[in-house]
């Protein structure tokens, strides 16, 4: 179920490309993830399944990054950085997003918890 205050966090968003970016990002999310919890913590959208992590957007000046968790075995393609356990793909203003490659990815990881 959609929070109001993750609504709010999104739509308070400097960028209009973020906030646009953000919200096709969570909605993929709730497609994927048809029991995911969303939550405000660490000052950004974490996304959690049977109380685990499942993914978290965050944001920075430049770049929307998505983080999809629980990737340990997964074979990610190249533009995904971090330790096995967790992935993270960072987004800029204007770039293409295959969103049906992220939502296969977390699907796959989101499968384990």
């Amino acid at each position: 179920m959609k929070q109001e205050e993750v609504t709010a966090f999104i739509g308070a968003l400097a960028q209009p490309w973020q906030a646009e970016l953000s919200s096709a990002l969570r909605d993929l999310v709730h497609e994927t993830v048809p029991s995911v919890e969303e939550r405000i913590q660490y000052k950004k959208p974490h996304f959690l399944k049977n109380g685990k992590y499942a993914a978290v957007i965050s944001t920075a000046k430049d770049a929307v990054s998505f983080v999809i968790f629980n990737a340990e075995g997964i074979e990610f393609p190249k533009g995904f950085d971090g330790p096995p356990e967790r992935k993270t793909v960072k987004f800029k203003d204007g770039q293409a997003v295959d969103y049906s490659l992220l939502g296969e990815l977390l699907n796959k990881a989101a499968a384990g918890l």
